[in-house]
């Protein structure tokens, strides 16, 4: 032809490039390989952290909260994947902060409670009447309730909505959620960070105690595991387009969920279900004895 013509953005040239071809819709659906992967993934782990939940009865209330809010969190992955729609987009970005927030902030609690188990032992004190009355529980809902209200702030100004990407594949429209306002996602990041940098600090202040029952180890390792999760998956993820950027941010949910569950709770599985005589009275004696022999 004498004249070139660009084709529009929803199509793409032929081979030939004579003519315009639609470009096909396309996103990270349930059965490509790719989602079908994450899917399997997300509903083992939910399944692991039910039967942990079967076993695990130490701290029982906090436990059973922290174990409720990981399946939670394992399973609200599978809204990312799948045709987006507005009111999944909505739910990806609302369910993932509500939870994820419930986790972090019953490791707070439980940090606290660890602490406060080794260092309130006068009986008339003010903190060991909070410890035995259970307040230390209400860090969850004030924790939550916070990232309610800015979850609120984000859907009332700008709240996430369905977006193409017409680009980052050749002759495909990727279906994608965009975050809306993007100050609103890192408020929520941001508020997450804070609450396990928390739990991180109280952990640290109780590297001291006793090796015997030093649950504050694993609880600060599992922060660790979670920082590095998200401090890695924010340069990733926008160094990605279309379906793996949506697949980096499900990997990175059900990573930090995993590190959370496998750091707090398989060494006390393992201990209760490989090494019962150690889930004694007898059996921690019997280890301080030793120690203090060494």
């Amino acid at each position: 032809m004498d004249q070139c013509m660009k084709c529009p953005e929803q199509q793409y040239a032929n081979t030939e490039r004579d003519h315009c071809l639609h470009k096909a819709v396309a996103f990270l659906a349930y059965d490509d390989p790719l989602g079908m992967t994450l899917v399997c993934t997300a509903l083992c782990f939910s399944v692991l952290t039910a039967v942990v939940l079967g076993v695990f009865a130490n701290n029982r209330c906090l436990s059973y909260i922290l174990l409720i809010a990981l399946i939670f969190c394992f399973l609200c992955s599978l809204l990312f994947i799948g045709r987006p729609s507005t009111a999944t987009c909505v739910l990806q970005q609302i369910t993932f902060g509500v939870v994820f927030t419930m986790a972090v902030s019953t490791i707070l609690a439980k940090t606290i409670t660890v602490v406060l188990a080794f260092k309130v032992t006068a009986p008339g004190r003010k903190m060991r009447q909070w410890l035995l009355s259970g307040v230390l529980n209400s860090i969850i809902p004030i924790c939550s309730l916070i990232q309610l209200v800015l979850c609120g702030i984000w859907l009332g100004t700008s709240p996430p909505f369905v977006d193409t990407e017409a680009h980052s594949e050749h002759g495909h429209i990727i279906l994608v959620c965009n975050k809306g306002s993007v100050i609103s996602f890192y408020c929520v990041l941001g508020y997450l960070g804070s609450l396990a940098l928390a739990s991180f600090t109280v952990a640290f202040q109780a590297r001291n105690l006793p090796d015997m029952f030093n649950e504050a180890k694993f609880l600060t390792f599992s922060i660790l595991v979670f920082w590095s999760v998200w401090v890695t998956f924010l340069p990733v993820y926008h160094s990605t387009k279309g379906k793996i950027m949506v697949a980096v941010e499900v990997f990175s949910i059900l990573a930090s969920s995993a590190g959370l569950l496998g750091c707090i709770f398989v060494p006390k599985c393992y201990i209760i279900l490989f090494r019962p005589e150690k889930n004694s009275l007898k059996g921690l004696k019997d280890t301080a004895k030793a120690r203090s022999f060494i």
